[in-house]
C-alpha cells in the first residue's frame, strides 16, 4: 500500500450509523490519519460540523471523499486513498459488493456491520481466494450483536481450560433510565426485510461454500423450543434469528479447517421479561414473516416500520437519551471436557459425556450504534496494527476467525465491552 494513503476512510458517513462511527472515531482513531467519504459533499461537511461541536473540536481539515456505490470509478479512487475502508452503507445486499471489489483492486482493507448471512457468505464464496492473493482482509459482522457473539466464543474458550462441546448463548437487553422513541433505525429494519425475503438464496450458496459437515463431539447439541422458559437464565426465550450462530459457525469452521480446531456447536436465544412478551414478539414475527415473502407484503413494512415493528423501528433512529440508557448483555453456558480429558484429533469422539461447565458474559451500553460503532473501528485498527497476528494472507474471514490471536478483546475492554468468566465448575457425571 502506498505510504500516502489515509490510514481509514470511514464511508457513509453522513448515514445514522455513519454519523455515530465519526462520533467514535474522533477519540478511537485520533493518532490515526483518516477521512470520510460518501456521495453528498454538503452531507458530510454538516456530518463533520455536528460531531465536531458535540465534541468541542474543528473536524473542518478532516479530508472528504466523494464516492458513490453506483459509481465504480470513484469507489476505486476512495479505495485507493485508503489503507482501510469502514464501510457503514447498507443494506449491504445492494451496496456491499462494489465495495468490496473496489478494495479488492486497490489492496485496500474492509471491515462493516453487516448482518446479513446471503452477503456475508457470498462475498466469501466469490472473493475468498483473490482477497487473499491480494493480501487483504475483508471482515463484515464488526458490530453488534456478532461480536459479543463471535468473540465472546472466543473468550469462553480461552478460558475454558479443556475441550469445549457446546454453547447456548442468551442476548439480553433494558433500559437502565429514561428511553424515548425507536429503539433501532430503519436501515437495521430494511436489511431485515430483504434478508428474509431472499432466504432461500442462503441454502445455495452454503452447498458451494461448506462441501462438508463439521465434524461435531456426539453428543449432538439439545436445540429447545421455540418458545421455552430457561432455567438456565430464569427467563422466557425464543431462538435468535440474528447472523450470531452463522458468524460464529462460520469462525469454527475457519479454525477447524485452517488450525485443526475441534469445532463448538452453538445455539443462540433471546431472553423476555413475561411469557406475554414473548407470545408478543412471536406473533408479529409471523406476520413480519408471512409479509417479506410477497412484493405487497415488503412494500408495506418498508412504509410503516412503526406499526409493524411496534413502535421499535423508525426512520429518525433512537434518540440519544434512549441510547445512553439500553445496555445489553450476552451470557454463555458452555460444557464439555477438562484438558486432561482432550482428544488430539478433531474427528475422534468421546466415550463420557460432558462433565465441565463454564458461564462467561459479555456487558455493554448503546448496542446498537454505540457498542457497534466502537467494535468497528477497533477492528479496523486491529487489522492495521496487528497484522502479523492474523490469519493467512488475507481473506474474506468472520470476526472470531480474524481476530481470535490479536488484542482486539482487550481493546474492546478498554471500550466499554466487558468480557467475564461468571462461574466454571467440573461434575463426576459422565
Amino acid at each position: 500500500m502506498a505510504n500516502n494513503r489515509l490510514d481509514v476512510v470511514i464511508f457513509g458517513a453522513s448515514g445514522f450509523t455513519g454519523k455515530y462511527t465519526v462520533y467514535e472515531g474522533v477519540k478511537l482513531l485520533e493518532n490515526l490519519s483518516w477521512g470520510v467519504a460518501g456521495r453528498d459533499e454538503e452531507k458530510l461537511k454538516r456530518t463533520l460540523k455536528e460531531v465536531g461541536d458535540k465534541v468541542e473540536k474543528d473536524l473542518s481539515a478532516i479530508p472528504i471523499i466523494i464516492a458513490d456505490v453506483k459509481d465504480e470509478n470513484s469507489l476505486q479512487k476512495m479505495a485507493e486513498r485508503a489503507k482501510i475502508i469502514v464501510n457503514c452503507c447498507g443494506p449491504y445486499r445492494f451496496y456491499g459488493e462494489p465495495v468490496v471489489k473496489a478494495c479488492i483492486n486497490a489492496g485496500t482493507h474492509h471491515v462493516d456491520v453487516s448482518g446479513e448471512p446471503q452477503f456475508m457468505e457470498r462475498m466469501q464464496l466469490e472473493y475468498n481466494d483473490l482477497a487473499r492473493e491480494k493480501g487483504v482482509y475483508i471482515v463484515s459482522a464488526c458490530g453488534f450483536d456478532s461480536i459479543p457473539a463471535d468473540m465472546g466464543m472466543m473468550f469462553l474458550e480461552k478460558h475454558f481450560d479443556g475441550e469445549v462441546h457446546s454453547v447456548e448463548t442468551y442476548l439480553k437487553s433494558w433500559a437502565v433510565g429514561p428511553t424515548s422513541g425507536a429503539g433501532i433505525h430503519y436501515g437495521t429494519w430494511e436489511s431485515a426485510v430483504y434478508g428474509l425475503a431472499h432466504a432461500k438464496e442462503l441454502s445455495a450458496i452454503r452447498k458451494k461454500l461448506f462441501k462438508e459437515p463439521l465434524p461435531y463431539s456426539k453428543p449432538k447439541q439439545i436445540k429447545r423450543p421455540a418458545v421455552h422458559k430457561s432455567d438456565l437464565v430464569n427467563a422466557w426465550c425464543l431462538p435468535f434469528l440474528g447472523s450470531d450462530r452463522s458468524v460464529v459457525l462460520r469462525s469454527q469452521r475457519f479454525l477447524y479447517e485452517h488450525e485443526q480446531k475441534r469445532p463448538i456447536q452453538m445455539q443462540a436465544y433471546v431472553q423476555f421479561k413475561s411469557l406475554l412478551t414473548v407470545l408478543m414478539v412471536s406473533f408479529m414475527g409471523i406476520i413480519f414473516g408471512i409479509l417479506a415473502k410477497y412484493s405487497f407484503g415488503r412494500k408495506l413494512l418498508l412504509k410503516y416500520p412503526k406499526l409493524f415493528s411496534l413502535g421499535f423501528i423508525s426512520h429518525e433512529g433512537p434518540s440519544e437519551e434512549s441510547m445512553k440508557n439500553t445496555k445489553f448483555s450476552v451470557t454463555f453456558y458452555g460444557q464439555g471436557w477438562p484438558k486432561e480429558e482432550a482428544l488430539s484429533e478433531p474427528t475422534d469422539q468421546h466415550t463420557t459425556l460432558p462433565s465441565k461447565k463454564i458461564v462467561t458474559r459479555v456487558t455493554g451500553t448503546n448496542p446498537g450504534y454505540g457498542s457497534t460503532c466502537i467494535a468497528l473501528l477497533l477492528a479496523a485498527t486491529t487489522i492495521l496494527n496487528e497484522k502479523e497476528k492474523l490469519p493467512l494472507t488475507g481473506g474474506v474471514l468472520p470476526p472470531g476467525a480474524c481476530f481470535a490471536k490479536t488484542n482486539y478483546i482487550s481493546n474492546l475492554s478498554k471500550n466499554g465491552l466487558d468480557f467475564e468468566v461468571i462461574s466454571a465448575t467440573e461434575t463426576s457425571e459422565n
